[in-house]
């Protein structure tokens, strides 16, 4: 079996992992934060409830379709720089020879090898050689619309279902407190998770994503008691 193919590298992961982990993260955190917003604010369950439940449709639609926007933006830009690198080529070969040279001069080969290599890789796919070395267009980790939006849309729904549930069987009294300690502990898996899944540090991770989960709760819970109106 090929060595390259028995190496695992992470960065073909990207795609995917990207959009599922700030899904989750978003799910967990704006779903959360909303509940604990609107409990500190209410002296009933339903209101809470509403709340979660229309945050988490809401979002994880709204998360579904910005990222489809946003990377079909990307692949955009990056359809209409191949396309120019194309005319390019077409129209003056040899400055784009010596270019992709002197990109891999500038990488470390001498001059006779750095050409000798431009002319190869310009023999065998001239458009390919010049979207991975000058562009930085690869196939691992171009963008894809559509892939992003769906694990993103359904990352969002799992982080964001789990608040609700915390809201639907946690005691209306202590709400913010267990919404925020759940919270934080569903954030702290799925850092384990991102880690594992992208050969990271799991503390890092882990601390990250917790602090600023912390900060964004304490300040919804500090606005929705700074409201409080007693909700119906």
């Amino acid at each position: 079996m090929d060595a390259q193919n028995t190496e695992k590298h992470y960065i073909k992961r990207s795609g995917w992992l990207r959009a599922g982990v700030l899904g989750a993260n978003d799910g967990i955190l704006s779903t959360a934060s909303i509940i604990i917003g609107v409990a500190a604010a209410s002296s009933t369950r339903e209101p809470v409830l509403v709340a979660g439940v229309a945050g988490l449709v809401a979002g994880a639609l709204s998360m579904a379709a910005g990222e489809y926007v946003s990377v079909s933006s990307q692949t955009d830009v990056e359809k209409s720089d191949l396309a120019r690198e194309q005319q390019e080529l077409i129209d003056t070969p040899e400055e784009e020879l010596l270019e992709l040279a002197k990109i891999y001069e500038e990488r470390g080969l001498n001059v006779e090898t750095a050409l000798e290599v431009a002319i190869q890789l310009t023999a065998h796919n001239a458009l390919e050689a010049h979207a991975r070395d000058e562009l930085g267009i690869h196939e691992m980790t171009e963008a894809k619309p559509l892939q992003a939006a769906i694990s993103s849309g359904i990352a969002f729904t799992v982080g964001g279902f789990l608040p609700v549930l915390v809201a639907f069987i946690a005691p209306l009294n202590r709400m913010e407190y267990l919404q925020y300690v759940s919270a934080i502990l569903f954030l702290a898996i799925l850092g384990i998770v991102a880690a594992r899944a992208g050969g990271s540090n799991p503390t890092k991770v882990v601390l990250r994503i917790t602090f600023w989960g912390t900060l964004a709760m304490g300040l919804t819970a500090f606005i929705g008691h700074l409201f409080n109106i007693n909700i119906a």
